[in-house]
This record gives structure tokens, sequence and C-alpha cells, in this order.
């Protein structure tokens, strides 16, 4: 992509009516654009990172057997009925609307009934067990207060994962394997070292549940960290009974602030039975289906990202989830000799499959290094009258400012063995 084309600008301020860090950075480097509280529009450079997270997540799921679909995100009222959780009640952040044809329609936040009512038509025998369906989907939240940027919003994408097994061990186990993904995914992102597997309250879900939190100063949690088993507790379940079942020591704890970036939760048949999602096992009985849920938020992980991984500059984005592998800065003032060396490496390197933003636009040269910082790519590759009389590209790494010259094949080298 060239810059000049990019429709996006960059901003030298932040909106006033933004304190999360993210949020500032996002909105200032063109990422993402505010529609209203608790809903953003994701820009070209911010969807490219976003659809990046997405495929991290993908593959992860589709290791582990995930089978991905897309549900609807309008709900009828009656399938929620019979768990209960129509009810404003017990579910206080319901979207709901009238239709012109008569009726209530609901805007889903999760989606574990309609599920296992749809898998009432396609399980019925033990010999259709396990299985485990995923989807990346918008979800809908009458959150009070949207706040934390991208963080915690009204409107949001969520992959949500639902576990049916046939036994509680059955379950059990593929509920460790999820959690290991989970841990692959967060590791992938750049954020692994600083994210603890958290022993929760299961909210309306479950007694209890494990989250995946992210030590920052951001966070809306409060954990107490086992650095030597790289767990942890969640303040409200925090108690002796509590660490006495997880074989922790209070006095190996560290509190922390933290960002829930992931949640794993155990159902058993708590919609299953009332739905009537059973199967036929071995000796004819109509068993209910065990289940489990398993959530992850791309734009809340994203949001994470540049909150732990940002510096003073702008955004520092890993490899595995950047817009661009490589940020082609051209400083040509005019010249031609460089403008047609900046197309020859931009042609060279898109050819070779890595994904390049260059730099085309008539600014000045601070103006250029300026916004290359802000926008947060890997590497800076910059070409001018210098590199050119030198043979050698002047390549800088975002993280940690290592700066490197480099020849036209040492640089696709280095890209290609990343």
């Amino acid at each position: 992509m060239r810059q000049s084309q990019l429709f996006t600008k960059t901003r030298r301020e932040a909106p006033k009516d933004e304190v999360s860090k993210n949020a500032q950075l996002l909105i200032r480097a063109g990422y993402i654009h505010k529609e209203m509280a608790g809903a953003y529009t994701f820009l070209p450079l911010g969807l490219r990172v976003l659809n990046n997270i997405m495929a991290v997540i993908r593959g992860e799921m589709n290791a582990i057997g995930g089978q991905e679909i897309s549900m609807t995100a309008l709900q009828e009222p009656e399938v929620w009925k019979v768990s209960g959780r129509w009810n404003d009640e017990v579910v206080d952040i319901w979207f709901k609307s009238e239709l012109k044809a008569g009726g209530e329609v609901g805007f889903a936040n999760t989606h574990e009934e309609p599920l296992t009512r749809l898998l009432t038509q396609h399980i019925s025998s033990h010999k259709d067990l396990p299985r485990y369906v995923y989807q990346f989907q918008t979800k809908f939240r009458n959150e009070l207060r949207a706040k934390s940027g991208i963080m915690r919003t009204r409107e949001f994408i969520m992959k949500d994962l639902y576990s049916f097994s046939k036994t509680q061990e059955e379950f059990r186990e593929f509920y460790e394997q999820c959690a290991e993904a989970y841990v692959r995914i967060f590791n992938r992102l750049g954020i692994g070292d600083k994210t603890f597997r958290t022993f929760a309250s299961g909210g309306s879900f479950s007694k209890f549940s494990d989250e995946f939190q992210t030590v920052s100063d951001a966070g809306e949690d409060t954990i107490y960290i086992d650095e030597r088993r790289h767990i942890a507790v969640n303040k409200e379940v925090y108690n002796d009974e509590t660490l006495d079942s997880l074989g922790l020591d209070k006095t190996y704890l560290r509190e922390a602030k933290s960002i829930e970036v992931g949640n794993i939760f155990p159902l058993g048949t708590k919609y299953s039975a009332p739905l009537g999602l059973t199967y036929k096992n071995e000796a004819g009985e109509s068993v209910p289906v065990v289940m489990g849920s398993y959530g992850i938020g791309p734009a809340r992980a994203m949001g994470t990202v540049v909150e732990l991984l940002c510096d003073e500059k702008g955004m520092v984005w890993p490899e595995s989830i950047a817009p661009f592998a490589v940020h082609l800065v051209e400083l040509s003032g005019g010249n031609k000799e460089v403008s047609a060396e900046a197309g020859e490496l931009y042609r060279t390197l898109t050819e070779a499959g890595i994904e390049v933003l260059w730099d085309d636009r008539d600014l000045r040269a601070g103006e250029k290094f300026s916004d290359s910082d802000l926008l947060g790519v890997p590497l800076r590759v910059v070409v001018s009258e210098k590199t050119l009389s030198e043979g050698a590209f002047e390549c800088t790494e975002r993280k940690g400012g290592k700066t490197q010259h480099l020849s036209i094949s040492e640089l696709q080298t280095r890209l290609t063995h990343v």
C-alpha cells in the first residue's frame, strides 16, 4: 500500500474525550474512529491488525478441532426465556427492540442458548460427540458506561467457542486443551509473559471459571499472582478456602491490576438440560450433553497489546499482528533515482510476499519519521540519497531502535526468516 493513497491521516493530538492510552494512540494513528461512546470503526490499518489477531486465534481454535460458523446477532426471546436469561433482572446488559410486525427481538450478548438449540438438530448419539463449534461474531452489550477505549465497548467482535462432550471427564480434557491454546495465542500476540491463568467467579455461567488476565495499570481487575506457577486468583474469589483448594501460599502472592483478555467457563448441563440437548449413550439412555464456553475479544486483545507494548513515541506492534512487516520511508526530495530505487524495493519485497507500507508522500523527513514511530510497524526501511550512495538501506527496528544497513538481498533474507 502507498501511504499517499491511504485515506486516513495521523493526528498530533488525541481527542479530549479519550483518556485511555490505547484509544488515544489508535485514533491519532488513524487505526480506528470513534462513532459514539462504546462504538468504534476499524479503519484500514486497524482492520489489518484486527484481522491478524483473528487469524492467530482462528489457527489455534482449528488446531484443537474447532469448527467455525457464523450465527445471527438478532435473537428471538423464546430460547432465552427457557434459560431465564431474557429477564433484564438476570442479564442487565441486553439491547432489545420492537419488531414492526409485533413482538420483541434482542441483539446477542453471547450465544449459549441459540447454539445449544441449533445442536439439537445435529446431535443425537454418543457417536456425534464431542463437538467444538466457534465463531467470530458481533456482540452487543448495554454497558452502563463504556470505557477503556476499545477494551470495553457496547458493540464488539467476540470469538466464542462452545464445547459439547459426553462426560465430565471428556469435557475437562478439552477444557485444558483450550486453556493451553489460549496460552499459545497470548504468547503469539506478544503479551504471554504478563498474562496469567486466573481462578475466578463464573458469573451467570457457572460457579467458577478461568480467566486470562494481563497485568497492566490500565486494567479494571485486581489479581493475586503466584509467579512461580504463573497462575493467579481474582480478588472476587480471593479467600483462604480458595487458596487452600489451589495449593497457594499467600506469602508468595503479589497484587496487581490487570485486563481480562480471555475466559473459559465450565457450563455442565446448565443449558443442554432445559433446551433438550441430549444424546443416547451406548446403553440407549438419554443423557444431557456436557458443555463449556470459551471467549476472547480480538479488539480487547488489540487494545491490551497497545497498552503494554507502546512507548512515548507511539505503538510497537509484534510482527505476528502488525498491519505491515515493513514501513518503507522514501526520502527523495524530488530525486528521481531515489524514487525509482524505492519503487524497485517495494516491488521486490511485495513480490516476495512481504507486506509493505510505502511512505511516498511529499513531506519532510522529521514528519515521516514521527508518523512511522506512531504507526508502530516493526521495521522501518529508509531509502534516500545517502543510502543510494552507500549501496545499503537504513533498517531500524521499531522495538529497541536497533539500526542496520542492509543490501536488498540481506533485507529480503532477514524478512523471510523472521
